[in-house]
């Protein structure tokens, strides 16, 4: 390898705190991780957790956006969605019941994923999620 190549590579879109920026982000991280075992599981987590960042803070304000990053090396993915902040209530697994209509989103994101963490305070959020390599093995693509 070259020494001034990296393995690493790092896109980041900022998005306005509108709802048709969700399926912006999507196609942008499908686009984004085209041909690798990640596009389709990363575009859904990035449309779960956009979703919940324009629902549950000041994303979803009028003046609103929420931040997405994407971390690719050899052997993971890490993908980040920051909100504004002013939430209630931190990011949390719900158990909702089978008539409900919301509430599956972040355990759906936890099924996916290698490792998920969730940051920061009423200032803003960041919900981090890492998906390796070695869990993708065998798996098929969607």
């Amino acid at each position: 390898m070259h020494e001034y190549t990296s393995t690493v590579r790092i896109w980041e879109l900022t998005c306005p705190g509108l709802p048709e920026e969700v399926g912006r982000v999507r196609r942008w991280t499908r686009d984004v991780l085209s041909g690798t075992p990640y596009a389709d599981d990363a575009a859904l987590i990035v449309s779960e957790l956009g979703s919940n960042a324009l629902l549950h803070s000041a994303s979803g304000s009028p003046n609103g956006s929420f931040h997405v990053s994407l971390h690719r090396s050899p052997s993971a993915l890490v993908l980040a969605v920051t909100d504004t902040g002013g939430g209630e209530t931190k990011p949390h697994v719900e158990t909702p019941d089978e008539e409900d209509t919301n509430g599956r989103g972040l355990g759906l994101v936890i099924a996916l994923a290698s490792r998920v963490q969730v940051s920061g305070d009423d200032y803003g959020r960041t919900v981090t999620v890492e998906m390796a390599a070695e869990a993708d093995e065998g798996r098929p693509t969607r």
